[in-house]
């Protein structure tokens, strides 16, 4: 296991966190500003692949992922907000599609989550799985909680 530290572009980040986790076997990225604040520093633990083939990966858990969200109600109004006016999806960014599979993750997690919430959860995740390139991963949930946990932390 070994420790990776890139400086790099803020905007470059995303790039450069999904270069590393194709090559190698990572674990969460954390990410700082420069003492200059002009650019981002990523660190990064990573191994090799064991035989060639990345080891399953382990998800946050719903608690560790959403701890940083704001309400159920208040992401459900950000995403109608940003929806308004956009009669299709397709000017919507990343930070939409990912915030609104995670809130309907978080219904699905509920009591009182209607029957098809979780399928209704999956393919919100797949739209952000399509947006990342990662029709690899076989958990989307998983994969939304883990970007979602990335996300927040870094936004």
């Amino acid at each position: 296991m070994f420790e990776i530290r890139i400086i790099c572009d803020p905007a470059d980040t995303d790039r450069v966190t999904k270069t590393l986790t194709e090559a190698f076997a990572t674990g969460p990225v954390r990410q700082y500003a420069t003492r200059d604040g002009d650019r981002a520093r990523l660190y990064i633990t990573a191994d090799h692949f064991s035989d060639g083939e990345p080891e399953p990966e382990v998800w946050p858990t719903p608690e560790e992922a959403y701890a940083l969200a704001p309400s159920i109600i208040s992401e459900i109004g950000w995403t109608a907000n940003e929806a308004i006016g956009r009669p299709t999806y397709g000017w919507l960014g990343r930070e939409f599609w990912l915030r609104k599979a995670a809130v309907l993750d978080r219904i699905a997690l509920t009591d009182d989550a209607p029957g098809d919430a979780g399928e209704v959860a999956i393919e919100a995740a797949r739209r952000v799985m399509d947006l990342d390139d990662r029709a690899d991963v076989e958990d989307p949930r998983g994969y939304v909680r883990q970007q979602y946990a990335h996300w927040a932390k870094t936004k």
